[in-house]
């Protein structure tokens, strides 16, 4: 990890000691429910237990999505809006250009982008959202389901994924994630 922190001579640099990993705890919070926001905190968290650290997963608003038994197979991945989004692999020198956006709000697109992206990750041998949390849960991952969340989208414990931990509140995360670093994705 790299830290750049400019210090005054009375200044004590801020660099974080990672010598001993052994008490180290990662919290990821998860609060979007796209294909590519998914991604990101499912392969962190995976890094994370491969090196023995202790890592929590809180799923909150549209995160929930990722452990909603009824969506959590079918998340989506759009272009629209996404200005950083490529054109697909394969098209030679277009392969290095961005999407145009206007293409992203045809009929259609948004499937075409969810198809593409998931067959990108497939041909990695990543496996796809449901299997990944199943295997992080069977790494050692806690995951935790935001009350509110739960509350607002009136859901239940029986709607989520089995292997949530628990449906915890903000407090309770709070207390669950001292000491830790806070990832939110």
């Amino acid at each position: 990890m790299t830290t750049t922190h400019t210090t005054t001579s009375t200044e004590t640099p801020v660099v974080p000691d990672f010598d001993d990993d052994s008490d180290r705890k990662l919290c990821f919070v998860c609060s979007k429910g796209n294909l590519d926001m998914a991604y990101p905190a499912l392969i962190m968290a995976n890094g994370a237990l491969s090196e023995g650290i202790e890592t929590h997963i809180f799923f909150t608003f549209w995160g929930m999505d990722m452990i909603n038994k009824k969506t959590m197979g079918d998340l989506r991945f759009t272009a629209l809006g996404n200005a950083a989004m490529h054109m697909p692999p394969g098209l030679g020198r277009l392969s290095d250009k961005h999407m145009p956006q206007g293409l992203a709000g045809l009929p259609g697109m948004t499937g075409m982008a969810t198809r593409m992206l998931k067959q990108q990750i497939a041909d990695l041998d990543v496996p796809e959202v449901p299997e990944f949390l199943q295997m992080l849960s069977d790494m050692g991952a806690n995951l935790w389901a935001c009350k509110m969340s739960v509350d607002m989208m009136d859901l239940d414990a029986d709607d989520l994924f089995d292997e949530v931990v628990d449906v915890i509140n903000v407090g309770e995360f709070m207390v669950l994630s001292e000491g830790a670093q806070i990832i939110f994705v």
